[in-house]
């Protein structure tokens, strides 16, 4: 008998194609599937529950995976997915997928390279930990999900493009058109590098990979729109176009030492 389908919302690209069929998710694939479905078959066999274990690739190419129950917050955020407890959470389980991550093998995959760290690493990287991308059960992390752009890299890369989703660090006009209320984000980011654990050298990089965090991500974007992706234009234009990057570059220029600061 066939299951009953219901779409799953959120996302951009993959927006209105993400399908819970009982307990599994159909989702678009990428030329990555089999990689990642590898990836998190040895990550649950080394003992880490925190993401969908893959079922297989149908033959459409649709990815199944089981689904996690949850909750999975969308904009604009709401208040109790804006916790300091939240934010840790989530951190926490990060560190267990990279801690979980040392055990595997990843060599000889092919991984997308688009919000990968340029300088590769040892560790499975998600790269794009925001809070539509975690699965929440009483307001804890359980699972993340959407590993589409994961490759092997740094942990420290990883934090920073989780923390400038997550923290967030952002303008408050950018940050407010997600739902965003305003919080002390120096202090938010210090959470982050305390509960993963960063020593003085780890906290360093973290404030520079910020900054590389936010170039990417705005060069990412707009690559996405040049090509016509409407899911991406439709996005560019609700945020602002160019002007939500170029004001968050000339932000962070500004308060980038308030951040420091608060790491040191």
């Amino acid at each position: 008998m066939k299951m009953p389908e219901e779409v799953l919302h959120g996302g951009v690209a993959n927006a209105g194609a993400v399908i819970r069929s009982g307990q599994h998710v159909l989702r678009p694939g990428n030329p990555h599937s089999a990689s990642i479905h590898r990836a998190l078959d040895a990550l649950h066999a080394a003992g880490f529950e925190g993401a969908s274990r893959p079922v297989g690739i149908e033959p459409d190419g649709r990815e199944r995976l089981e689904f996690i129950v949850g909750e999975v917050p969308l904009p604009p955020y709401p208040e109790w997915a804006q916790s300091d407890d939240v934010l840790v959470s989530i951190t926490e389980l990060m560190k267990s997928l990279h801690d979980a991550s040392e055990t595997i093998d990843l060599s000889g995959d092919r991984w997308s390279d688009e919000m990968a760290d340029p300088s590769g690493g040892p560790v499975f990287c998600h790269n794009d930990v925001c809070l539509e991308n975690v699965v929440f059960r009483d307001d804890e992390a359980v699972g993340l999900i959407d590993f589409d752009f994961a490759a092997p890299g740094r942990r420290v890369f990883d934090l920073a493009s989780f923390a400038r989703m997550c923290v967030p660090v952002d303008d408050e006009i950018n940050s407010a058109k997600n739902g965003w209320v305003r919080s002390d984000r120096p202090r938010r980011l210090r959470l982050v590098a305390d509960s993963y654990g960063l020593n003085a050298a780890g906290r360093s990089d973290l404030i520079d990979l910020l900054a590389a965090s936010i170039a990417k991500g705005g060069e990412f974007m707009l690559r996405h729109v040049e090509a016509g992706e409407p899911g991406f234009v439709t996005m560019w234009n609700q945020m602002g176009g160019m002007e939500r990057f170029d004001r968050r570059r000339g932000w962070w220029a500004t308060a980038r030492a308030a951040f420091e600061d608060a790491l040191s």
